[in-house]
């Protein structure tokens, strides 16, 4: 299974920082989800949300500030009172991270990221160990069309039959269901279709263990420490 750190070890770090991806590895996840968006200036960096007010000392769209601009601003984390850390480049995570043996889940926020994300996938080397996902249909067919090699998830909340025939018509090769939505009759169906299943909303203990119950092929969890933990004591 793979544990994907979401956003990095979101839990205990700024998301989508280096201190939250590096301790996300520390503490045994052997894959990284993390969001690309584009800066006024052009620049591809992980970050989730469109606006910084959330996370950050900052406030307004990401769009709106050059990525010099952004490197001032402050990220916080969740449960660690005045650390913090600074905004990423897709570039910089791939020039530390891509030599790591672990999985990549790389959810595309915007529209127009898809190309220049796929050529610095493509750069670094790590296609095959890349999922490209997002919520919007379009962003991955995108994907698709520019390499029908590369791997995409689409992440949704519920799964119909029409939505699995949307992703099999663009050679899609994993959904990425809400985990409260999963169960055991999906899981088989999907695998049926060799689809692969990864969850994501895995906010809690009880889902996770349910999910490894189903066995999913993976899950984003803000604390890979605990997923890691429990998975060594079940073998």
């Amino acid at each position: 299974m793979i544990n994907y750190a979401h956003r990095g070890a979101s839990e205990y770090a700024p998301e989508n920082t280096l201190s939250s991806f590096y301790l996300g590895m520390i503490q045994g996840a052997n894959g990284i989800e993390t969001d690309v968006h584009r800066t006024k200036d052009g620049v591809l960096v992980l970050f989730h949300d469109d606006t910084l007010d959330r996370v950050s000392d900052g406030v307004g769209k990401i769009s709106d500030y050059t990525f010099e601009e952004l490197r001032k601003v402050k990220i916080y984390g969740n449960s660690t009172i005045g650390f913090y850390d600074r905004i990423v480049t897709l570039r910089e995570f791939l020039e530390k991270f891509s030599q790591y043996d672990i999985r990549f889940a790389i959810e595309l926020k915007e529209e127009g990221v898809e190309e220049d994300t796929l050529n610095m996938i493509n750069e670094f080397g790590i296609l095959d160990k890349t999922t490209f996902t997002s919520f919007e249909y379009d962003y991955i067919s995108k994907i698709k069309e520019l390499n029908s090699k590369a791997r995409v998830g689409w992440l949704i909340s519920e799964v119909t039959n029409e939505t699995i025939k949307k992703l099999l018509d663009i050679g899609g090769e994993e959904i990425a269901p809400k985990a409260e939505n999963i169960t055991e009759e999906l899981v088989e169906k999907l695998r049926k279709l060799n689809l692969g299943v990864r969850a994501w909303g895995v906010f809690n203990i009880s889902l996770m263990k349910k999910m490894c119950t189903l066995e999913v092929d993976g899950m984003t969890v803000n604390f890979p420490d605990r997923l890691h933990q429990f998975l060594n004591q079940v073998k």
